[in-house]
């Protein structure tokens, strides 16, 4: 427990004096941060909500609500689905997307509609192909 500030000395003195000993004592050895530049959000307009938004990002939780994060969801597995490398993986990943999006119509949670229907796997399957097929790239035939 640090002493008390002797009468007569300046408070910036006493301070100064308390962070010398400290400093001496080893006690500010070992921080978390110690010689590493000071993060940028330093620099950032003052936001109240700073450390929610830390600590959501540190624990990877997401700030939307369930329809627009399944809304998201669905567009992410619809174009991870065009890029499979096979017609299986496709349909794979409709068909786990497609389970979460009736679950989401048929018990609806709080918040805006969801606003999606379940994919029809064969016409992804079907677009799929499509954009696999190798397009035409003959040149045609000049009269010389």
């Amino acid at each position: 427990m640090t002493e008390r500030k002797p009468p007569g000395v300046p408070f910036e003195s006493w301070v100064d004096k308390q962070i010398q000993d400290a400093q001496r004592r080893g006690e500010f050895d070992g921080l978390p941060g110690t010689g590493e530049p000071l993060p940028a959000a330093l620099e950032a307009p003052y936001d109240e909500l700073w450390w929610i938004k830390r600590k959501m990002a540190r624990e990877g939780l997401s700030v939307l609500p369930p329809t627009l994060a399944l809304r998201k969801e669905a567009e992410d597995a619809l174009a991870a689905a065009y890029a499979a490398p096979s017609e299986r993986i496709v349909r794979k990943i409709i068909t786990d997307i497609n389970v979460k999006i009736r679950d989401m119509m048929f018990k609806p949670p709080p918040g805006p509609p969801l606003g999606r229907k379940p994919y029809d796997v064969e016409e992804v399957v079907r677009e799929w192909r499509e954009r696999r097929e190798p397009t035409d790239t003959t040149e045609p035939e000049s009269s010389a």
